[in-house]
């Protein structure tokens, strides 16, 4: 019997196409896509299946279109009896896991989030900030660049995603700095990343009161299974600590690599990515080897798991 975890991934896996494939094949899925049209009041089935990436690419956009995506396919999944003992997702992603664990409905999470969008992008403007990850260095050496470059302004961690990956953020200044520092430090990269504005770092927390307010429209519930919230990497299921945490998450540190070793000392031994990409899967593999590593985006990788999973 194995212990399985659904795991979503989060913005910049985004790509014209991403659904198409499984929503054509799958009414079940479709159904989701013509349901995120009626609800966002725009067509984003055709945003997800045709592009164009500049429009996907907007995070009010984005976001949405993730987030349908991987909730078209994890309809599929539920259809065929398969079913996470816990669930966790990568900052917008954890919205697809209060879905699924039953906290939020499909129409208010993906509601939401068009509005989490929104937010996080007023509340830099863009070009005023700058994301990079660091490749090849410790958490300690981490926050000692970040301190370090902090005369230039504000630079903080965003992201722990995998032993070697971690991503920072904040003022543009600050973070090429930080750059040049890690690299002096013996980082193997430091890499500037294509978004548009320092998520999860100080800079985000007007962004985090706007959902603060938006939520009080929304009714959250008890998860009726474990998710695992980004902002401390533990097992929450209480409704307003869940909200809490998604106020908190926009302006915190992703803790990913530690969200999925609480999943994994927890006993899942079989965590599927669902959605589009296959970055957690490659986070995965860094945090533990010995855990089976499944992932459904389209056809080919639904057959895949399926066959892996003996349904």
């Amino acid at each position: 019997m194995k212990n399985i975890a659904f795991i979503f991934p989060g913005q910049g896996a985004q790509y014209p196409g991403m659904g198409k494939e499984l929503a054509e094949n799958f009414p079940e899925a479709m159904e989701v896509f013509e349901k995120a049209n009626l609800i966002l009041n725009m067509d984003i089935k055709q945003l997800c299946f045709e592009g164009p990436q500049e429009q996907l690419n907007i995070t009010e956009n984005t976001q949405p279109a993730i987030l349908t995506t991987s909730l078209a396919i994890a309809a599929i999944l539920e259809k065929k009896n398969i079913r996470p003992q816990m669930t966790a997702g990568l900052s917008l992603g954890e919205y697809a896991s209060l879905a699924i664990a039953g906290s939020l409905s499909i129409e208010d999470a993906i509601a939401i989030v068009r509005k989490r969008g929104k937010y996080m992008q007023e509340a830099v403007p863009v070009g005023v900030g700058k994301m990079a990850a660091i490749i090849g260095l410790k958490k300690e050496d981490i926050n000692e660049i970040c301190r370090l470059a902090s005369s230039y302004g504000i630079v903080e961690a965003a992201n722990f995603n995998c032993p070697g990956q971690i991503v920072i953020a904040g003022e543009a200044e600050a973070v090429e700095q930080a750059c040049k520092i890690a690299k002096k430090m013996g980082a193997k990269r430091a890499t500037l990343l294509a978004v548009s504005a320092p998520f999860h770092t100080s800079l985000l927390k007007p962004a985090g009161e706007k959902l603060k307010k938006e939520f009080k429209n929304y009714t959250f519930h008890n998860a009726q299974i474990p998710v695992v919230a980004n902002v401390n990497a533990s097992v929450e299921m209480d409704a307003d600590e869940i909200k809490n945490n998604l106020i908190k998450q926009v302006s915190s540190s992703v803790l990913w690599e530690d969200c999925m070793n609480t999943m994994i000392e927890e006993g899942m031994d079989t965590f599927i990515e669902i959605g589009p990409g296959r970055t957690l899967t490659s986070f995965g593999k860094k945090i533990n080897k010995e855990i089976n590593y499944l992932r459904v985006e389209d056809l080919k990788t639904l057959n895949k798991t399926l066959e892996e999973l003996e349904v």
